[in-house]
């Protein structure tokens, strides 16, 4: 499957360390230290790149050089910089159930039986777990929970995700069923 000249986010500059230009980096890779092993980095518009070496580790992330910058100012100026990678730098998943999350955004989304829902649109977390966003063939948008429950399928050679949407509820329904059972 090609990749379209996609770009991944695998960092973001945390501030300096140190004053000799150094930066720390919250990493995203699996392995934090391979956020160094892609080639040059790039930030979110693509305009500027970074060509950096792992000088080291820290909490949540790395320690690195970037060359051309030198000094704490310089380093403090990138502070919040995401950094990211094309998406054909990166080794394939190990494995059938393995994928990199920004090769799900754009498959097609179908029902178990076939029908077809719409299409990914995003992956996010939010805190309490991963959702799906899909972007609805009537329009709008759904987020479902990101599990294996709602989304059974993931066939990124077919371009698709199974997704079998749980059945929604509002607090409505809830209290007037309440109320029958309490009547019953």
């Amino acid at each position: 499957m090609s990749t379209g000249g996609r770009r991944i986010l695998v960092g973001a500059i945390a501030g300096a360390h140190g004053v000799r230009g150094e930066v720390k980096i919250k990493s995203f890779t699996a392995d934090p230290k391979a956020i160094g092993r892609y080639g040059a980095l790039s930030d979110e518009a693509g305009t500027r790149r970074f060509e950096l070496t792992v000088t080291g580790s820290a909490k949540g992330g790395v320690v690195a050089r970037i060359a051309g910058i030198g000094d704490r100012d310089q380093a403090e100026a990138l502070k919040g910089m995401r950094l990211y990678v094309a998406r054909d730098a990166l080794p394939p998943p190990d494995g059938p159930e393995e994928f990199y999350v920004a090769d799900l955004v754009g498959l097609a989304a179908v029902r178990p039986d076939g029908t077809p829902l719409g299409r990914v649109a995003a992956v996010d977390n939010y805190g309490a777990g991963d959702v799906v966003e899909i972007a609805l063939a009537e329009g709008g948008s759904r987020v479902l929970p990101f599990t294996r429950r709602v989304v059974p399928v993931i066939d990124i050679a077919g371009g698709r995700l199974v997704v079998d949407p749980p059945v929604e509820t509002t607090a409505g329904d809830e209290a007037a069923s309440a109320a029958a059972d309490a009547e019953g």
